[in-house]
């Protein structure tokens, strides 16, 4: 008998560039990359560190929570709820340039606010963005990196809850390793049993045989 226990205890891997708000966060790093080169000073502007190691931050977090995840639902929501932080201080960085330089940040009821949330709530991957980068503005990349900051936290948020009532459920490795090893030894004992039970029908039978095998030889 064969006991199949594979699958009990490390959870399924989860393919990260396939994940949405992963493709965005990887979208919107190369955008501040960009926005930085373009609209900051080359040296000696801190922002510019700080804005591009936030994006990247954000976007290597999630990856390292996918992989982790396998073995550790504990720092699987730790590390996502890290990259959600890193992309809240990028949206506050964008915010700050737009308040620093005067400029506007859209409302979220204005017609080109709508379009362009429309536009990067079907556009997930930088490819589909870059066309359009050397040809907009500040205010114009600045809001949308913003848009992409919303759209990536609330698709994050969802996606944690997700975690987090799976954990509920599931619990943590340790959890699933005792499951595993409960599971194995009640199948051990169910086989054993069975075994006795097969064992102990055998030798009635044998006894059966032979006291018809000692009548048939006083016959």
């Amino acid at each position: 008998m064969e006991y199949n226990t594979k699958g009990k205890v490390l959870k399924k891997a989860v393919v990260w560039q396939d994940l949405y708000f992963y493709r965005k966060s990887d979208a919107l790093y190369q955008l501040t990359v960009q926005f930085c080169r373009r609209f900051l000073p080359a040296h000696g502007d801190r922002t510019v560190d700080q804005m591009i190691q936030a994006a990247r931050s954000g976007k290597q977090n999630i990856v390292e929570g996918s992989e982790d995840g396998q073995t550790s639902s504990e720092m699987e929501i730790k590390l996502m709820n890290v990259a959600r932080g890193s992309l809240q201080e990028l949206r506050a960085d964008y915010v700050d340039y737009l308040n620093t330089h005067h400029l506007s940040l859209w409302d979220v009821a204005s017609e080109r606010q709508q379009r362009l949330r429309d536009f990067c709530h079907t556009h997930n991957d930088y490819s589909d963005y870059s066309p359009f980068v050397e040809k907009m503005s500040d205010e114009e990349m600045a809001n949308m990196a913003l848009t992409l900051c919303h759209q990536t936290d609330k698709m994050m948020c969802a996606y944690i809850e997700h975690l987090e009532s799976r954990f509920v459920k599931e619990g943590g490795i340790k959890e699933r390793m005792h499951k595993a090893r409960t599971g194995y030894r009640e199948a051990q004992d169910a086989h054993m049993q069975a075994l006795e039970a097969e064992n102990a029908a055998l030798k009635q039978k044998i006894q059966q045989l032979e006291e018809e095998l000692r009548r048939s030889r006083r016959e």
